[in-house]
């Protein structure tokens, strides 16, 4: 197997040709024929989307830490999915303001402290759009400020519990099953630092 040099690995795709062949309010779809780094030359359909937020909300008051948690109905998905409160980054808004806005519009809550802890792809085989998850702590409940398509149930659900949800196909969502994967990982982490 022949190795590439890894200024070649690491470069872009040259793009030939671009279409928009859908815009939407929220996401734009180009076909793009492209070159890619490797040589192929390939037709690659993109799904373009500014970007989200997921917000990691953990109420740390009890022994043991509560995860906030919503339910909603997820048409792509025909189901009512449990998941983190997220949204996407509006056009001007830094992805910090975007977190704090969805956290409070979606559950009431805010928050005194802010972390960002995981930025990732959603699914980069044919979308750029990126995730970034913000550990929000010093919760603080108040009134939330749906959208009028938005009906939520929300709930403070204890660690483990939320672990359990997640490995066991309760919670199906990615964004949620990756940050709470993470929590326990940076618990145990923060403990062998000390």
């Amino acid at each position: 197997m022949r190795k590439l040099s890894h200024s070649k690995a690491a470069s872009k795709a040259r793009i030939l040709s671009s279409r928009e062949v859908y815009r939407g309010p929220i996401f734009w779809v180009t076909t793009d024929y492209v070159l890619e780094p490797g040589g192929v030359r390939a037709r690659r359909d993109i799904v373009h989307h500014p970007g989200s937020v997921v917000i990691l909300a953990v109420d740390e008051n009890l022994s043991e830490p509560r995860v906030l948690l919503e339910r909603q109905y997820r048409h792509a998905a025909q189901s009512h999915l449990w998941e983190l409160p997220a949204g996407r980054v509006d056009k001007g808004e830094t992805e910090l303001a975007a977190a704090k806005r969805e956290l409070l519009e979606e559950t009431g809550y805010t928050a005194a402290r802010w972390q960002r802890i995981l930025k990732f792809y959603v699914s980069p085989g044919f979308m750029d759009e990126t995730m970034s998850v913000y550990l929000a702590r010093g919760l603080k409940p108040g009134t939330a400020q749906p959208e009028d398509d938005e009906i939520i149930r929300k709930r403070l659900v204890p660690l483990s519990t939320a672990l359990r949800m997640a490995l066991k196909g309760a919670i199906r969502h990615s964004k949620t099953i990756s940050a709470i994967l993470w929590l326990p990982w940076h618990k145990s982490a923060g403990k062998a630092r000390e």
